[in-house]
């Protein structure tokens, strides 16, 4: 490898001091009503989220992930006393998010385990309360991988579904930087006005801000709007911790695009604008998976691993129109309408944007992969949106303030 390899970033180069009073631990009232940074030409403004419409391209159309918090974490008590808390990950029997929430009988996630030391055998049983019935919860751990583990869980009622369950005995896993509780108003606050799927274990944070009236104020401008669905894992609040990023394992998460939506992208001749960090990731997923549908158009598993961008085995200079075509083709080759895979894809300083042309996001953890992401858009020029938004009062990460950063 040439050092101008991206694999040979040090991380500590995107370090910056983030006071605790900077977090926003929680929403503010109204959620258009947070402070909106706008970046373009290498220029900041000041504004608010209300405002978005009237600094966005009118020629654009906004991706936003419609995806839906679970209340993945369950809590069982043992005969002793001890609490363990297990945290849904993603799952594994059966490996669909439709069909395992729609499972009546058993099921098996893939899953951390808080409290581990005092569950070293045995099953954990916990009563789950549903329309005035009572539903004895069964769960069993099968095999372990590293820092997760394999799930069993059994119910003695058919009639209720892993949905039904986790709705009604699951918590909302709220991030651990807000150092808090889940809190019952966190159910509504956590959630996007648009999500629809249930699978993310931490919400797409930028589209909080949205409300009914920012939206008719994007449709009365004219802007068009479509949506993706990728599940947000837990990996994505884990911290970089190896000196140079080639050493960090990025996480894998679920995505799904429906045909009409790659066809809208490809028919939109303006600005592509993606809501969010994970809408990013899925839309410059949705390129590399046409470019390896280029080179091998008879592949049975769609992924997009980690540093297949930089591989120069790819040919990246494909275009985008070549690139969402190649996955038509293998839509209408497997009679299907919607493109399922997963990705890996990590965005670092280097890489070349290929479909998205703006990006509406929340502001990030030092030396995290979202703020290398952010980095690679601005070009490197992260600091200075930084600095300037820690000295004008924005609100950090979550539930904190947005930005809009433009090219």
């Amino acid at each position: 490898m040439e050092l101008s390899d991206p694999r040979h970033i040090h991380i500590k180069d995107y370090n910056y001091d983030l006071p605790d009073n900077k977090i926003a631990k929680y929403p503010l009232e109204g959620r258009d009503n947070s402070k909106l940074l706008v970046y373009k030409d290498k220029s900041i403004t000041d504004s608010h989220f209300s405002s978005i419409t009237d600094y966005l391209p009118e020629d654009s159309l906004m991706i936003f992930n419609n995806t839906k918090v679970i209340q993945a974490r369950l809590h069982f008590n043992k005969s002793t006393g001890a609490q363990i808390e297990i945290f849904c990950l993603d799952p594994y029997l059966p490996h669909d998010y439709n069909l395992i929430f729609q499972a009546t009988e058993e099921c098996s996630w893939q899953c951390m385990i808080g409290n581990l030391k005092k569950w070293k055998e045995g099953t954990l049983v916990k009563e789950v309360k549903i329309d005035n019935q009572t539903i004895l919860l069964k769960a069993d751990r099968i095999e372990s991988a590293g820092n997760t583990h394999i799930i069993k869980f059994e119910w003695d009622n058919p009639q209720y579904t892993f949905a039904d369950i986790l709705d009604a005995v699951g918590e909302l896993p709220i991030p651990p930087y807000l150092n808090r509780d889940t809190e019952e108003k966190d159910k509504e606050t956590y959630q996007t006005l648009y999500s629809k799927i249930k699978g993310s274990v931490a919400a797409p944070t930028a589209g909080l801000h949205f409300t009914e009236k920012v939206f008719e104020k994007l449709k009365k401008k004219g802007i068009e709007t479509n949506e993706v669905t990728l599940h947000v894992g837990a990996g994505t609040f884990k911290p970089v911790k190896s000196e140079v990023i080639n050493d960090h394992e990025m996480h894998s998460e679920f995505i799904s695009v429906k045909r009409e939506t790659i066809e809208h992208i490809l028919s939109h001749k303006g600005n592509i604008i993606a809501v969010g960090t994970t809408s990013v990731r899925t839309l410059e997923s949705l390129y590399h998976i046409g470019v390896a549908l280029e080179k091998s158009p008879n592949l049975n598993t769609l992924k997009v691993e980690q540093w297949q961008p930089y591989n120069s085995s790819f040919d990246n200079n494909i275009t985008k129109e070549k690139a969402l075509k190649n996955i038509l083709d293998y839509l209408d080759k497997h009679s299907i309408n919607t493109l399922l895979a997963d990705t890996q894809i990590m965005i670092v300083p280097g890489y070349t944007f290929k479909i998205v042309s703006g990006i509406v996001t929340n502001f990030h953890q030092p030396q995290s992969t979202l703020l290398l992401l952010v980095s690679a858009f601005v070009e490197g020029n992260w600091m200075s949106i930084y600095n300037h938004a820690l000295t004008h009062e924005y609100r950090f990460l979550s539930y904190g303030d947005s930005s809009l950063l433009l090219r």
